[in-house]
């Protein structure tokens, strides 16, 4: 029985294949030069071979099977996942909430092996490893939690937005889902989330790098805490003085040539040439 086996891009036919006749001795079979291999390695990553893979993702919407998407072999499980939220225009859901499951069939034995994959792993990479047809990815969740954010300051009209959120993700991944939810196109760099307590009166400025849900269990019942987004009033103002230092040019002035000790003597108002007998010749 022959089984159709999709090739990985990363084998060359030249390789896997040698001629068999009488005479040919095994000793001259020997292995590819580890320099050329290298250069057709990187020949391969450059062209950027794609093709197509099946993820099951019924876990977004009741009516959705299976998604085909078209990815390279380099994209990632977290380059996917954000592939499938943008299609169905889901961008106010949190990445961190999914990732993806491989599962392996072997048909002679009659096993099936479910993998959870690491965000960094390459789905078109793994899949060029089996046969056709005896491996498929499905769309997991994972568990999170509600956190609720005063967002004012985002649009007017709101008074606070509920987001579903995972465990792992941080302060300015949950502002880039709120500026998502809008259509924003401001920098995450220009807010800063706060935890306030009105019972007692205080706030809390929270690092790029805290995790929102884990703060949030931290809160103790009798007291009331919130999240209030607010924008960062010295942003643009930081930013205007870098650009107005980088584009300050300091001139050349002879005084920077000579020491420390004699520059003191010197005055900026009336600079005269260190070397006057030397002005009309040209240095190399």
């Amino acid at each position: 029985m022959l089984k159709h086996v999709q090739l990985s891009p990363y084998r060359t036919r030249s390789a896997d294949t040698f001629s068999l006749s009488s005479n040919t001795s095994y000793s001259s079979l020997s292995p590819e030069p580890l320099s050329s291999r290298s250069s057709s390695y990187s020949s391969l990553s450059d062209a950027s071979p794609s093709t197509t893979i099946k993820v099951y993702a019924r876990c977004l919407r009741a009516d959705i099977e299976y998604k085909t998407l078209s990815i390279t072999f380099q994209t990632t499980c977290r380059e996917v996942v954000q592939s499938l939220l943008n299609k169905y225009r889901m961008r106010h859901r949190d990445p961190n909430l999914f990732y993806l499951t491989m599962e392996v069939t072997v048909r002679k034995a009659g096993v099936r092996t479910v993998l959870v994959l690491d965000e960094e792993a390459r789905p078109a990479a793994l899949q060029s490893c089996q046969p056709r047809g005896d491996s498929r990815f499905a769309l997991q969740t994972r568990r999170g939690g509600l956190v609720k954010i005063y967002d004012s300051v985002l649009m007017p009209g709101s008074q606070y937005k509920s987001l579903l959120i995972s465990c792992r993700t941080t302060v300015d991944e949950l502002i880039q889902i709120l500026l998502n939810c809008y259509n924003s196109k401001d920098r995450v760099e220009q807010f800063s989330l706060y935890e306030v307590c009105k019972s007692q009166e205080s706030q809390r400025k929270l690092h790029p790098d805290d995790r929102p849900l884990e703060v949030q269990q931290r809160w103790l019942p009798s007291h009331e805490y919130h999240f209030l987004i607010r924008r960062n009033v010295d942003y643009k103002s930081r930013s205007r003085t870098k650009w107005h230092v980088e584009q300050v040019v300091v001139p050349w002035t002879p005084s920077l040539s000579l020491p420390c000790s004699s520059r003191q003597s010197l005055s900026l108002s009336s600079p005269e040439p260190s070397h006057p007998e030397y002005e009309n010749y040209f240095y190399i």
